[in-house]
């Protein structure tokens, strides 16, 4: 038991998209790990919240017509239920833009500012001379200046996975239109991370969670440690102190959510967030392995530099594969939460239990159907619901509910020895091996049961089979306390059948080592319900749908490179002279001004197009096309239309001939 609270935080969802099983890998563990901590007997509080600010919703904002606080909003709400149906239950569940994340923020940079940790440079950032602005993160792509593999402009994302700074991208691109973009200078603030290296050292090496955290971002820090740039060129943010032109980076004040999150808990129950985030703290993190480096690193070294305590944890887990290939929404290897399961009336408590019991914590997870199939009926249903159900079944049957005689005492210390063995896994945040324990507890109450056979011992000795029976609903109540953070409800389920009428969220763990009240128990149900073969087909089949539909838009969408685009001569032209071709209903015979020269192009558009009206208006061409003939007729280049009824792609404003696209 903790000796002071404990407050426990998960990484924060992005509101740009709906929730899918790649995130529950953080959250289920995180709350069955506070659900464990408070059957202990710990004070825990549980935060959370939705992560509103940086250039990804931004775009996505624009792209469906709404603003970015309109579509966070939308998400933030999308993800608030979604965790509620998981069973994932946060004492409070906030937003990055509310008001109190953004006064906190200021506040924290301010005291970086006055500390001598904050310091102004201009340096060279992209900018996008068609779109008239400064690129930001996710509005420019390129080449990473470390292994030269394509990178987004925080993040070489398909390479060696360094963080990058504005400007040091290479042949910087604007996402948004396709332009190059060029470097020109601006003014931004850095933090000066790298006055940190030996207190980042000294914590790091005293840092509770997984190893994969600690040694991660111990490499990190041993390799190189540079100062951070901590503002960027965007209206949406918050406002960094002094400047209305810059906002501050969204991994600035998406952690200092956390904070701000427990300032709204505290404000609405009356306790002090100070005594989570200032002094010696009990602070315990639960991140995706992509974010370490934040999170290790970033992190405590704001926290430091602004005077507040430090976490004392970091729970990093490992990634998501979906049928042995590598989670991916654009290949169709996503599992939704809602769409594909919740909605379909499968229960939350089956899905817990799998990314549980899975795999080691810090491992990569492979979710398939038909696993998931096998290991829901292998042990959800035919250990542990067949020892319940038939435990219950024969205690009603022949004894009306729990026989009036005490347990005896090597089955309390069996139910120790597995107590005792979970909670060391859980202090160690070994969660598959904790859910191994506990079923190991089944195994050993089907043997149990199975072994002294008391419908066949009743017929011999009535009060040895009592003593049988009273001895199993000891172990099922031991079972339904321990596997509450697992499958709460299913949980809940089980203490009903054990008469019970209050929440067993309200009873320690422990009290699975005090002895039953005996008492009438009404007849048992099966509690776990089989997953039939038919429903696990029907569920990977509609996964490979999904992954059959995203190959075929590939091939109907292959990817080119910046480089090969770049081959394309595209420039305004404006049409001179227009007449159809003799014999074709469809085509026209154009002569072009392209600047240098006049093209004769033939195009596709007689049935849309009075050749009148054609000409002086400007069109879009490519001109290094190889020359074709069709219907007999040179054609040197190709006119850009869209749609079923070739729309001309026009310039927005009037331009000289022969102006380049770029």
């Amino acid at each position: 038991m903790s000796d002071k609270p404990v407050l426990v935080t998960c990484g924060l969802p992005y509101t740009n998209g709906p929730c899918h099983i790649g995130h529950l890998r953080t959250y289920v563990p995180a709350d069955f790990y506070v659900r464990y901590l408070r059957r202990r007997g710990d004070e825990v509080v549980f935060i959370c919240g939705s992560d509103n600010h940086g250039t990804p919703i931004v775009v996505s904002a624009e792209e469906s017509g709404r603003t970015p606080r309109e579509l966070s909003e939308i998400y933030h709400d999308h993800f608030d239920r979604t965790f509620k149906r998981m069973g994932v239950v946060f004492d409070h569940f906030g937003m990055t833009d509310d008001p109190t994340n953004h006064r906190r923020t200021r506040k924290m940079v301010q005291s970086l500012i006055d500390n001598g940790f904050v310091y102004s440079k201009v340096i060279q950032q992209s900018y996008c001379t068609k779109c008239e602005r400064f690129l930001p993160d996710r509005y420019v792509e390129g080449t990473c200046p470390h292994c030269g593999k394509p990178a987004r402009g925080d993040e070489c994302d398909q390479g060696c996975g360094r963080h990058l700074e504005p400007g040091e991208i290479q042949e910087p691109t604007c996402t948004v239109c396709g332009n190059r973009a060029e470097f020109r200078e601006q003014e931004h603030f850095f933090f000066r991370l790298g006055d940190f290296r030996e207190f980042l050292l000294d914590h790091l090496g005293g840092l509770k969670g997984t190893l994969n955290a600690r040694n991660y971002a111990l490499g990190w820090v041993k390799d190189e440690l540079r100062d951070w740039c901590i503002t960027r060129t965007l209206e949406w943010g918050v406002k960094f102190p002094g400047r209305d032109d810059l906002v501050v980076y969204v991994w600035v004040d998406a952690p200092i959510g956390y904070i701000s999150f427990t300032e709204e808990w505290a404000e609405a129950t009356g306790k002090d967030w100070r005594d989570y985030w200032c002094g010696d703290t009990s602070v315990r993190h639960f991140i995706g392995g992509d974010i370490i480096y934040h999170h290790c690193i970033f992190w405590p070294a704001l926290l430091k530099g602004a005077g507040y305590g430090t976490p004392e944890a970091v729970v990093a887990s490992g990634m998501v594969k979906v049928d042995d290939h590598k989670f991916s929404k654009s290949r169709g290897y996503v599992v939704w939460t809602n769409e594909d399961y919740l909605d379909r009336g499968l229960s939350a408590d089956y899905l817990r239990y799998y990314l549980l019991s899975y795999t080691n914590h810090t491992k990569e997870l492979n979710f398939s159907w038909k696993i998931f199939g096998e290991r829901i009926n292998g042990e959800l249903v035919n250990t542990l619901g067949n020892f319940i159900y038939r435990s219950l079944y024969f205690a009603h049957k022949e004894f009306g509910g729990v026989p009036d005689i005490p347990t005896e005492k090597d089955i309390f210390d069996e139910i120790e020895r597995s107590f005792s063995a979970i909670d060391s896994a859980i202090a160690e945040f070994e969660f598959k091996t904790a859910i191994d324990g506990m079923m190991t507890l089944a195994s050993f109450g089907n043997n149990y049961i199975q072994t002294n056979a008391p419908w066949k011992l009743i017929k011999t000795d009535r009060g040895a089979a009592m003593q049988v029976v009273r001895n199993c609903l000891s172990i099922v109540k031991a079972l339904a306390l321990v596997f509450e953070p697992v499958i709460p409800q299913k949980a809940q389920d089980i203490w009903q059948m054990l008469g019970n009428t209050d929440n067993i969220a309200d009873h320690t763990i422990q009290e699975g080592l005090i002895d039953l009240v005996a008492r009438e128990l009404s007849p048992p149900r099966p509690l776990f319900e089989k997953l039939d073969d038919s429903l696990i087909g029907d569920l990977d089949g509609m996964l490979q749908k999904r992954v059959a539909e995203a190959e075929k838009r590939g091939e109907k969408m292959e990817k080119i490179t910046i480089e090969e685009f770049a081959k394309m001569d595209i420039r305004v032209g404006q049409v001179i002279e227009a007449e159809p071709v003799k014999k074709s209903n469809k085509l026209l015979k154009l002569q072009v001004d392209i600047g240098t020269e006049k093209r004769q192009i033939v195009a596709g558009m007689a049935p849309f197009y009075d050749p009148g009206e054609l000409v002086g208006k400007q069109v879009i061409v490519v001109v290094n096309l190889a020359p074709a003939k069709i219907f007999g007729i040179e054609s040197n280049g190709m006119i850009l239309a869209a749609g079923d009824e070739a729309s001309l792609l026009v310039p927005l404003k009037s331009v000289k001939p022969g102006e380049k696209i770029r």
